[in-house]
């Protein structure tokens, strides 16, 4: 997929939007015993396997790119995943800086014989786009927000950005 470029006033290729529509993306995945603990659970690592496996989805299709992952900011488990459920991950790019951009993502479960769908766990996590030939960080496009619930999520990424980036340097006020 090749990415749309255009020239700003001073030369530089300035990259064209994208939505966060075109980020959207969504696995399933049925747990078996061998991701289970031994109270027929699905293990904790493997959610956050799943996580950054769905989270990856939603960068890659946003950036066009190779993308790692810098942080996981956040993740909540709500409700356990049992023995034979389903997991549905479904993740959006809720903000991009520069060369990296933030994914969140929600978790549910689904009990094949009942029907019941439970919100499991919620995360955020921070990847950067890679250039396929220098194996440098390389430049995100910008995010074309269109609804409110998109707007929310984009200023609440910058607040976790700002106290990420503060922990990490030891600048937190």
């Amino acid at each position: 997929m090749k990415r749309k470029k255009k020239e700003s006033e001073i030369g530089e290729a300035v990259l064209e939007g994208k939505p966060v529509s075109a980020s959207q993306s969504e696995m399933t995945e049925i747990v078996l015993p061998a991701q289970t603990n031994p109270l027929g659970k699905l293990l904790g690592g493997q959610v956050m396997h799943l996580v950054d496996m769905a989270a990856a989805m939603a960068a890659h299709r946003h950036s066009g790119s190779y993308v790692v992952t810098a942080s996981v900011d956040y993740i909540d488990f709500r409700n356990p995943v049992n023995l034979g459920e389903i997991v549905i991950l479904k993740s959006q790019v809720n903000r991009v800086f520069q060369t990296s951009l933030e994914v969140g993502v929600e978790v549910y479960s689904e009990n094949v014989l009942t029907g019941e769908k439970k919100h499991t766990t919620s995360a955020f996590v921070t990847f950067v786009a890679i250039d396929e030939h220098t194996r440098l960080p390389k430049h995100v496009p910008p995010l074309i927000l269109t609804t409110e619930e998109e707007k929310r999520r984009f200023h609440e990424a910058g607040k976790r950005r700002e106290v990420r980036l503060a922990l990490r340097y030891g600048k937190f006020k």
